[in-house]
């Protein structure tokens, strides 16, 4: 393992333990989603460095993007975040993502130094979404459906109890 990468594969660790751990210090819902949301994104870059950017992709769009999304938008339809407005203003998570910054500004100049040969690439018959399509697809469609199912219970459940509590 060169330096380099060592220092990425760190960095990234450390940032994914610091974002669960305050993740699951804030009392506040809204903020705890944004910190998970991080967490998602820094084991994505731990699997780009691991040689599995699908794993990544799917870790970002799925995980990072979808289901966060949906979170915070019940979270928010159900106004449970207002008693935490003032959890992020303090100065602890602006030092903490300046520290981040510096850290990845750092990497991103140290990476400008001088760069390997390349070295050309062996042919590929078949892609790596194509196995896991094809047994998503088959194997486990009544599972992938049933997920979907769920959260769109999930959803109109939120809007339900939304509703019942005299929000317009």
């Amino acid at each position: 393992m060169t330096g380099f990468y060592a220092f990425q594969f760190y960095l990234f660790a450390l940032l994914a333990i610091a974002s669960a751990l305050l993740f699951v210090t804030r009392r506040a819902p809204v903020p705890a989603a944004l910190w998970l949301v991080n967490v998602m994104f820094s084991l994505a870059g731990l699997y780009v460095m691991l040689d599995a950017p699908f794993v990544g992709a799917v870790q970002v769009l799925v995980y990072a993007g979808a289901i966060m999304v949906v979170f915070v938008f019940v979270v928010m339809l159900l106004n449970l975040g207002r008693d935490g407005v003032g959890d992020l203003r303090s100065a602890g998570p602006r030092v903490a993502a300046g520290g981040v910054g510096v850290a990845l500004l750092a990497a991103l100049l140290a990476g400008a130094g001088p760069r390997l040969p390349a070295v050309a690439p062996e042919t590929v018959t078949d892609n790596v979404v194509t196995p896991v399509a094809a047994s998503l697809f088959t194997d486990y469609l009544v599972a992938f459906e049933l997920t979907s199912v769920v959260l769109l219970v999930a959803v109109v459940g939120a809007v339900l109890l939304a509703k019942k509590r005299g929000t317009p």
